[in-house]
């Protein structure tokens, strides 16, 4: 029987829980004053069982806000006291306090200082553009310049999102009678495979597209060497829309060079 050696992939571009549950309540268009608790614990459970069947190194912190939104989903489903069966020492008492509530504050907070991040960035990309010099005459200079299409940065959360409909769409599709081989692929020469087909191809290809094989090992390798190859600056992700279908290319100049382990 052959061993299996596994390849793990320690991934820096993660957040943080609070990040991976503000980006469930945008895609999912939640009110975060009102926030679905099965529904979100749901999909934040469903996130983190594909980053471990990925490898990837779940932080400690992730399992901590698991087992806290399975504790406020329990709270929640426990029948509440009806007010008319109070005793009148009990009529003063405090209101119950929403469980979700601490939860719900902590993402307000995280999302406040998130897009104060952002104004930030968008500040100092801004600023980066200007410069200080006497004025000159131009004009024999000037011409239209069309400007660069506006591409949206995909986050590892997006890729994640689009290996879990592509893996559903693979189980959907698979024949009910199949010859199963098991054929071990490295993830280096995956790497190399991607690189040649994104480099002959010029153009930019639908993330599906990378996964022709519906095995759940070829899925899973695949998509460990698309992480590799972003880190190493070799290829590029975009996305047209938020939460739109993601898009790879070839980067002209990027790293190919690849490390065999």
């Amino acid at each position: 029987m052959d061993v299996v050696q596994e390849y793990n992939v320690k991934v820096e571009a993660f957040e943080g829980p609070l990040d991976l549950l503000l980006h469930l309540i945008n895609r999912l268009e939640i009110d975060i004053y009102d926030i679905p608790v099965a529904q979100i614990t749901e999909q934040y459970l469903l996130y983190i069982h594909t980053m471990k069947e990925l490898q990837l190194d779940v932080a400690s912190e992730y399992l901590v806000m698991a087992a806290t939104l399975i504790e406020i989903k329990s709270k929640m489903l426990l029948p509440k006291h009806d007010e008319e069966l109070l005793d009148e020492e009990d009529e003063f008492e405090e209101y119950e306090e929403d469980p979700r509530e601490e939860l719900m504050n902590r993402l307000i907070e995280y999302r406040k200082y998130k897009e104060a991040a952002d104004d930030l960035k968008e500040m100092e990309e801004e600023r980066s553009h200007l410069y200080t010099k006497p004025p000159s005459d131009l004009s024999d200079l000037m011409r239209d310049v069309q400007p660069d299409e506006v591409r949206l940065d995909v986050s590892l959360y997006d890729m994640l999102g689009a290996l879990q409909k592509l893996m559903r769409r693979k189980k959907i599709q698979k024949p009910m009678q199949t010859r199963i081989t098991r054929q071990e692929i490295p993830i280096e020469k995956r790497m190399e495979e991607l690189i040649q087909d994104l480099r002959q191809f010029k153009g930019r290809k639908h993330f599906y597209e990378l996964f022709p094989e519906s095995s759940k090992e070829y899925i899973v390798v695949t998509f460990l060497a698309i992480l590799e190859l972003l880190k190493k600056n070799s290829i590029l992700l975009e996305q047209d829309n938020n939460f739109a279908d993601i898009y790879v290319s070839y980067k002209e100049g990027g790293n190919e060079e690849i490390d065999y382990y």
